[in-house]
């Protein structure tokens, strides 16, 4: 069976550097505007870029399990450094791994995901940094690649496994702890009509058995251009996400875990609505065994 664990949609936001860079990422409006206006751009954006407010300890000690990370490395720097990046640039990644590790050797038995799924500017040498940086900071607790039917917390309980990294990149291939990213599929809806996303995500449980994987329901409204227009000094968390709150909650608690069910369950700003205790109320719903499945 599939526990149910709670996730976070662009984790690392919570930090978000209005000093930095624009990331490359973003597209030549964005650049231009923020070239017009600064400072006051950046602070507008980052009410839409920021769609978090815990860091990554917090989030942990709250129940959130799974780790939506976004890598940049930032236009000539010279010492090539590793951020995370979502419009703007956040902290370093040394810095977030290390928060992550230090809650794991604290709490032994617990297991988290960490799904690399979109790198800026990374070229080889970066990747090589990265997969060396995640040998450095978790050694052990890596669990390397096996079927996902086989992944139960009882057998990571008897390896001491604690982090199972997933990379949407051909350097999956090369490395032993690598997941490819294909075995962590999460389809986006891409709207900001709460109606439409939740027959989105209804329809994507329902069509999501790729047996052998994992599997990611993103309850996450998308703002278009002119919804930030509209709502330029508010931001996404109070002109979208409250707004739609009660109906993506009525969705999550509809839903049942297991093989035919939803898996793990992302959201912007986890600690609202009740969001974390929700998703993790589910898998009270699963056969009491010993040996559930993540």
């Amino acid at each position: 069976m599939f526990v149910s664990p709670p996730g976070s949609h662009d984790s690392f936001s919570f930090y978000i550097d209005e000093a930095s860079p624009v990331g490359p990422e973003q597209p030549d409006t964005v650049q231009n505007f923020v070239s017009v206006f600064g400072t006051v751009a950046k602070k507008l954006m980052r009410k839409w870029l920021a769609t978090q407010t815990m860091n990554f300890t917090s989030q942990l000690e709250a129940g959130v399990r799974f780790f939506d990370l976004r890598i940049s490395t930032k236009p000539r720097d010279p010492d090539n450094e590793l951020f995370f990046a979502h419009g703007l640039f956040s902290a370093t990644v040394r810095e977030g791994l290390e928060q992550i590790s230090g809650f794991l050797s604290a709490h032994a038995r617990e297991v988290v995901f960490l799904d690399f799924n979109h790198f800026y500017g990374v070229q080889n040498m970066h990747h090589e940094k990265l997969v060396s940086m995640l040998r450095e900071v978790f050694g052990d607790k890596l669990c390397p690649v096996i079927f996902a039917q086989e992944v139960s917390l009882q057998y990571l309980w008897e390896k001491e496994y604690q982090v199972l990294v997933f990379y949407h990149h051909p350097m999956a291939l090369e490395v032993p702890f690598l997941w490819p990213g294909q075995m962590m599929p999460s389809p986006w809806a891409n709207t900001t009509d709460p109606e439409k996303l939740i027959q989105f995500l209804q329809a994507s449980v329902t069509d999501r058995r790729r047996k052998g994987t994992f599997f990611v329901s993103q309850v996450v409204l998308t703002p278009k251009a002119s919804t930030v227009m509209k709502g330029m000094a508010s931001g996404l968390r109070e002109t979208i996400t409250e707004r739609a709150l009660p109906a993506m909650m009525q969705w999550i608690r509809s839903q049942r875990p297991g093989e035919s069910g939803i898996n793990i369950i992302t959201a912007d700003f986890v600690e609202l609505g009740e969001f974390i205790s929700a998703v993790i109320t589910l898998n009270y719903h699963l056969d009491d065994e010993d040996d559930y499945a993540t």
